[in-house]
């Protein structure tokens, strides 16, 4: 989704939007970032209250990061590792079982350089049922990683993944099948 902006310097963002972004920050600060592990319950109850979409039991560690909780969605124990970044400018789901590592960055945003307003440019990550990524990866906007998939630590994945492969590098690409039972 491509935001129309009158300059670089104009937000996308309504004022309403801002306010609660703004508010979110703060709300996370105070009531969840100084939590301990066994917490989980009451930091996924203050994302429900700040409209993310939550099913089952997933997992978000307290050092986790999310811009914009609204575009969060997370189903049964799905998981957003120690100081792992949930860059939510546009939508983010992840799918049952799905681990995000420490310290990995999920990114839904761009920004369109062939124009001087350098408008901002929103894309859907899914992160697919059982996958696994790896610490530091880096997740491009618009990307989808098939169920069952391993991401190799610190790889940047600017493409789409089948399920049930192992990927790796800068860019990622395909190592092999993930044949491993489940």
């Amino acid at each position: 989704m491509e935001y129309q902006q009158e300059s670089p310097y104009s937000s996308p963002w309504t004022l309403r939007q801002r306010v609660l972004m703004v508010a979110w920050e703060y709300v996370w600060i105070l009531l969840c970032s100084w939590t301990p592990k066994p917490a989980n319950r009451w930091r996924i109850f203050i994302l429900g209250l700040f409209g993310a979409k939550l099913y089952g039991r997933p997992f978000v560690h307290q050092r986790a990061r999310i811009q914009i909780p609204w575009n969060l969605t997370m189903h049964d124990r799905a998981c957003l590792g120690d100081r792992a970044n949930a860059y939510t400018l546009g939508e983010i789901e992840l799918f049952e079982h799905a681990t995000i590592a420490q310290e990995v960055y999920l990114c839904t945003g761009t920004h369109a350089f062939d124009r001087p307003e350098l408008n901002l440019i929103t894309a859907k990550i899914v992160i697919g049922a059982h996958v696994f990524v790896g610490a530091r990866a880096f997740i491009m906007p618009g990307v989808e990683i098939g169920a069952h998939s391993l991401i190799g630590a610190c790889s940047v994945v600017t493409k789409s993944l089948p399920a049930n492969t192992v990927a790796a590098g800068n860019p990622a690409r395909v190592i092999r099948s993930r044949t491993a039972s489940l």
